[in-house]
């Protein structure tokens, strides 16, 4: 019976007999000097890994259907422990490692992993909530049982079975934002992973591609995206510890990448960065993105060289495209031909084009995708209601069918009785030379007035001795509408943000509740 390759294990054997010495990944860290520091995983390399790392989770007495938690960041151990699991079929609980107290001890206990391997800069911070006769706690690098030294050993023990079988069963559990409180615990499978396949058949990659990314392995558009994608087609990919917009474009020159994803803030971001004469001067063809503000669109690629395209997506599944050239500025896409798309209102009801609701997605043969929130099912029912994947998203599609997102459901900010275009303040603002970074939220309207919000700029301020908040006032006064400009500037040292760099507004909100120092009124 031949191997199913949707089963990342299986996949990664495949290529042992394929093309054993690839240097699949490589993955880049830099030091205190600024110099890049390198290690390399082969197929080879992954799959003994993955075997010894198999081997000590079956000693320690996981077995099927077990789960452990990841505490790390981008490191090539993530990708043997992720190969390991799924030779033991075991489930992985991916944990951003910036992540403390009570929410790390909730995504442990609730996962209910059995133990976790965690980074040395992460240890302090899982000692302090996680420590019981009932979990183990194994380091990456530190002592004699670590990761390292599992891994340092020579001998190979006879080759185990891959135990996953079923493309269906669940592979890990990954924890959605949980903005509004504690997260959900996505159940997803196997099968989930190999969608990266698919990335590379839509955006035209070939072998002569070289992938990037710098987001975190621990949030699933890094893994399904750009991992799965590099793996599943055998390309030569490069994974940052952590995402660094001031080196992104030494990186993709110096390893000759040709192209990279991002998401959400990270593009204001690095139009933020001070423009220099070699912007252009990169091997970088496509920039695929997940919220690329359309305030900046075209001028990102006329920047930087590049094409952008852009697409939409979670990791309940929903998926749409828009490549390069063929839709819309601004668009996420269409969906392919495994998905229906349609914008529903809250009975139900199909939008006109133009018209905005919620983005809902169902199986091209009318079955719903299956969603499954661990120990939630009431959660997972109301997610695929009368057989829709309701994206919790608001957005309308164009009288050619194609996606716009506009925000998330509850979200957006109205003032004076119409939705602000963030996108175009944080533009504006980020080409002011004196910001490195900017965000746009909004703070329950001062008039009182129900629903509607004052626009909040967070600003972290690159230039301090040249930074003035009347000259951003009077900027935004000369380039927006008066509906646009921002009520309020807030002075902040970082922009919170998630594991898939997504601003986080609920820290900026009780730093602007609680901080009036940091906070000027227009």
């Amino acid at each position: 019976m031949k191997a199913d390759l949707s089963i990342l294990a299986n996949r990664i054997y495949d290529w042992t007999q394929k093309d054993p010495d690839l240097d699949v990944l490589t993955f880049v860290s830099i030091d205190a000097s600024g110099q890049f520091v390198e290690e390399i995983r082969t197929y080879k390399q992954l799959w003994n890994n993955g075997q010894k790392l198999a081997a000590h989770l079956i000693s320690i007495g996981m077995r099927k259907g077990d789960s452990f938690g990841v505490v790390m960041s981008n490191h090539p151990e993530f990708i043997d422990l992720m190969v390991a699991s799924s030779i033991v079929g075991t489930i992985f609980v991916p944990i951003d490692p910036r992540t403390k107290g009570s929410r790390l001890k909730f995504m442990l206990d609730y996962a209910q992993c059995k133990g976790a391997y965690v980074a040395d800069y992460a240890m302090a911070n899982v000692n302090e909530v996680w420590t019981g006769s009932d979990n183990w706690i194994i380091p990456l690098v530190d002592g004699n049982h670590s990761v390292a030294s599992i891994l340092a050993e020579n001998s190979l023990e006879p080759a185990l079975t891959i135990r996953s079988t079923d493309p269906k069963a669940p592979m890990q559990m990954l924890y959605t934002s949980g903005t509004t409180g504690n997260p959900k615990a996505i159940l997803s499978p196997h099968a989930r992973f190999a969608v990266g396949l698919s990335v590379a058949e839509v955006l035209g990659i070939t072998d002569q591609d070289r992938p990037y990314t710098g987001l975190s392995l621990t949030h699933a558009n890094a893994q399904f995206v750009t991992l799965g994608c590099i793996l599943g087609n055998g390309l030569r990919g490069v994974i940052s510890r952590t995402f660094t917009k001031s080196r992104l474009w030494d990186i993709t020159r110096h390893y000759g990448c040709t192209w990279f994803n991002l998401l959400g803030g990270m593009t204001t971001s690095i139009y933020a960065e001070p423009p220099n004469n070699d912007d252009a001067e990169n091997p970088v063809r496509i920039v695929l993105s997940a919220g690329m503000p359309a305030a900046i669109w075209s001028e990102f690629e006329k920047r930087f060289d590049v094409k952008v395209s852009e697409f939409y997506g979670a990791a309940e599944g929903g998926l749409t495209f828009n490549v390069a050239g063929e839709g819309p500025v601004g668009s996420c896409g269409k969906a392919p031909q495994s998905y229906e798309l349609k914008i529903l209102t809250s009975d139900d009801r199909e939008c006109l084009s133009g018209e905005a609701g919620e983005i809902c997605f169902r199986n091209s043969d009318g079955s719903a995708p299956v969603v499954e929130y661990f120990k939630k099912p009431e959660a997972s029912i109301e997610k695929t209601r009368n057989g829709w994947l309701r994206m919790g998203d608001i957005g309308h599609v164009d009288e050619n069918g194609w996606l716009f997102f506009h925000h998330r459901k509850g979200g957006g900010i109205r003032r004076n009785g119409e939705f602000i275009d963030t996108a175009l303040i944080e533009k504006v603002i980020a080409e002011i030379h004196s910001v490195d970074d900017v965000f746009v939220y909004g703070v329950p309207a001062s008039t009182g007035v129900p629903g509607e919000k004052d626009i909040v700029a967070a600003i972290v301020i690159a230039a301090q001795n040249e930074f003035e908040s009347s000259q951003v006032f009077r900027i935004c006064c000369k380039n927006l509408v008066t509906n646009s400009i921002p009520t309020y500037l807030q002075i902040v040292d970082e922009i919170p943000k998630t594991a898939s760099e997504k601003p986080q507004e609920r820290f900026l909100l009780e730093t602007f509740k609680n901080d009036a120092t940091s906070v000027f009124r227009s």
